[in-house]
């Protein structure tokens, strides 16, 4: 307790005694358990607070991450989706032009 041992709490409780005396002793001692007991409340209640606080902002921190990371594979999805439907134009294309290319020669064997 702040370094302080065993005779030197000794020699402080004695000068205590002699100075404040015997009558008054006991209601100091009680003035002061009392407001150290004050002190320890104040210093939970304001660590509680920021516990709470820190753990607010963690939760925040965490559910941006996520909406990040969301966001990110979405993304990746739309782009996913855009480069398959771009494949399956160009499929298509080449379809449609074969179709064309098969059309022209048909017409020119039907002339010949």
């Amino acid at each position: 307790m702040f370094g302080v041992g065993g005779p030197e709490l000794l020699i402080i409780c004695v000068v205590a005694l002699i100075v404040i005396g015997p009558k008054k002793l006991p209601e100091m001692l009680r003035s002061l358990g009392k407001g150290v007991a004050e002190f320890k409340r104040v210093g939970n209640d304001v660590k509680s607070t920021l516990d709470d606080e820190v753990s607010k902002a963690e939760t925040e921190a965490r559910k941006r991450e996520v909406d990040e990371e969301l966001a990110r594979r979405k993304a990746e999805k739309a782009k996913m989706e855009a480069e398959t439907a771009k494949a399956e134009a160009e499929t298509a294309k080449a379809e449609l032009e074969k179709a064309q290319a098969e059309a022209v020669t048909e017409a020119a064997n039907d002339k010949a």
